[in-house]
């Protein structure tokens, strides 16, 4: 009976160290869950810190980049706007000059034509009272050239007179070409810097190309009008036999 009771403390210390050992273990399962968990969890922390500080400083490159694009733009707007402004002036003096050097070239012209009238009228005349006094046939036949001669005359001076209107009617309309296709290129130049995609951008650079070439090809055609040589409003100068009364070199 005694070895029974005895057996059975023994059975029952053992359960108890066996129990304490499974405790024992299951703490220590668990405190090594934990760390795991822990470690897990710190390394998740220092993961998204690490992700956002990332992100964050992504963002801050991207806005620098932005607006590094932008300031570019608008340094680009305004150096195209000075020299839209620069040619306009420039373009504007040479056609002021042209005109002023065309107004001048035909009044100097006319005035050559005149003189040049008015001397071989002159000369005609003496001719004519030469000729009537010598013969009345010769008279009648210097005044009849006379009278050619000063049609002629008239005719060219009225030619010199609508070459220089059609000229600067010409010029005129070239400059009104050429502002516009300048206020054009200023106003895509706005339009440049505020697309909103590529495909825009590139629809705005091919028009802006077009208004480049149409301003260029208007200054072209003004520089090429301004500068054309005029033809002399007088005939050639006549080759006469020394005492010819009917030449108008004596």
């Amino acid at each position: 009976m005694a070895e029974q009771k005895e057996s059975s403390v023994l059975f029952s210390l053992k359960e108890l160290m066996n129990l304490e050992e499974d405790r024992i273990k299951q703490e220590e399962s668990e405190k090594e869950a934990a760390a795991r968990q822990e470690a897990e969890a710190k390394a998740a922390a220092e993961r998204a810190a690490r992700e956002a500080e990332e992100a964050r400083l992504r963002s801050a490159e991207e806005q620098r980049r932005s607006e590094e694009q932008r300031r570019r733009e608008e340094e680009a707007h305004l150096e195209a706007m000075r020299q839209a402004e620069i040619e306009k002036a420039r373009a504007e003096t040479e056609h002021r000059a042209r005109m002023e050097a065309l107004a001048s070239q035909q009044a100097h012209e006319q005035e050559l034509a005149k003189h040049k009238h008015d001397k071989h009228k002159k000369r005609l005349q003496i001719t004519i009272g030469i000729v009537s006094a010598v013969l009345v046939i010769g008279g009648i036949t210097t005044a009849v050239l006379v009278v050619q001669h000063n049609q002629e005359q008239e005719k060219k001076a009225a030619q010199l007179e609508a070459q220089r209107q059609a000229t600067e009617a010409k010029l005129d309309k070239l400059q009104n070409q050429f502002e516009d296709a300048r206020k054009k290129e200023t106003q895509l130049r706005k339009s440049l810097a505020n697309a909103k995609d590529e495909a825009e951008r590139k629809k705005i650079e091919d028009q802006l190309a077009k208004a480049k070439k149409e301003r260029e090809q208007a200054g072209r055609a003004m520089r090429t009008t301004g500068s054309s040589p005029k033809k002399s409003g007088g005939a050639p100068a006549k080759k006469c036999k020394p005492g010819d009364p009917m030449c108008g070199s004596l």
